[in-house]
């Protein structure tokens, strides 16, 4: 069987994750031909995976639309693919095969809504491209989707077979070496290991920081996995946290070790309000750590049966100062 594997988007974080996860095991399935159609990633041909890569796709997004548009549908039929799986949340148009569709983008599914002016790229995916990808769940074979919420969120918006709707988590392999432990004396240690995607609303955790640097509260300290200069929203942040001294440290990126020691002594704090998953929660979950968490679908359905946690408004900076409060 011949399986084409469209992802020309995935180029970081989750989405490259999530594409490495699915090259290594067509490198293992040698009962089956895999084609991997990508832009820029690095990945090798074997003997039973062939990689083409098209970096073009990545100059502009009307490159990309030339590509989904004119290009990708005669790939499919040229090497004769008697399967497409797209990891990109969108089918390819005018292919004549079966198609699964693998949803991860939450943005058109998700209560918080964006306007033009607030964030025209989230605009785009919950005005424009959403409707692509209503039309793609629709016309998919099968879908896949991380989350019991993502199904539900794809069924009130699609009318489609539930059936064909698979709920498959993230494999993801931790390995807990050592729990968390209650730090009798000094600090309390929020963590939050986030990019600075704007969603992911490092904002909340400032805005409320700095209600208790009023209140003189003193004895707890935040870390960023961030170095201040992401983007001009982390700037903005930053320079808060540098004109009023508050007690956030931004650390950069560190490692997945790093990041389960930190688990080890200190309290998740999980503001963010669009995931399709949430991985830190699973991780914190599972090392038994103390986690605070925006109320949202996806954090309750990751949190269920789990005792050791918070939930507050992502976007009442007054709830998470108390929540902290609580925790202190």
């Amino acid at each position: 069987m011949r399986i084409m594997v469209f992802d020309v988007p995935a180029e970081n974080g989750g989405a490259l994750t999530i594409l490495n996860q699915y090259y290594e095991k067509a490198v293992k399935n040698t009962s089956n031909e895999w084609i991997f159609v990508i832009s820029t990633p690095n990945l090798k041909d074997t003997v039973n995976v062939k990689v083409i890569n098209y970096p073009w796709i990545k100059k502009s997004w009307f490159h990309r639309l030339y590509f989904d548009y004119f290009i990708a549908h005669k790939i499919v039929k040229e090497y004769k693919a008697d399967e497409v799986l797209s990891l990109q949340n969108l089918t390819i148009h005018k292919a004549r095969t079966k198609q699964i569709l693998y949803l991860h983008q939450p943005l058109p599914f998700v209560e918080k809504k964006y306007k033009l002016t607030e964030n025209m790229m989230f605009w785009v995916y919950q005005n424009i491209i959403s409707k692509m990808i209503y039309k793609s769940i629709v016309k998919a074979d099968k879908v896949i989707v991380q989350t019991n919420w993502m199904k539900d969120a794809c069924l009130i918006k699609v009318n489609t077979n539930p059936s064909k709707i698979v709920i498959k988590q993230p494999e993801i392999e931790i390995t807990v070496k050592k729990e968390y432990k209650h730090q009798v004396n000094g600090k309390k240690i929020f963590f939050y290991p986030a990019s600075g995607l704007v969603y992911k609303n490092h904002k909340i955790i400032v805005e409320s920081v700095k209600i208790l640097k009023e209140q003189n509260m003193a004895n707890f300290t935040v870390v960023f996995t961030l170095n201040g200069n992401e983007n001009s929203n982390v700037k903005k942040l930053y320079k808060i946290v540098q004109d009023f001294d508050l007690p956030i440290e931004f650390i950069g990126q560190i490692s997945r070790d790093k990041v389960y020691e930190y688990y080890n002594r200190s309290i998740l704090i999980f503001p963010s309000y669009i995931e399709t998953f949430g991985l830190p929660l699973l991780e914190a979950k599972m090392h038994r750590c103390p986690i605070l968490a925006s109320d949202c679908a996806f954090s309750h359905e990751i949190l269920d049966g789990y005792n050791n946690c918070s939930f507050f408004n992502p976007f009442n900076a007054k709830e998470l100062s108390e929540t902290i409060i609580n925790a202190i």
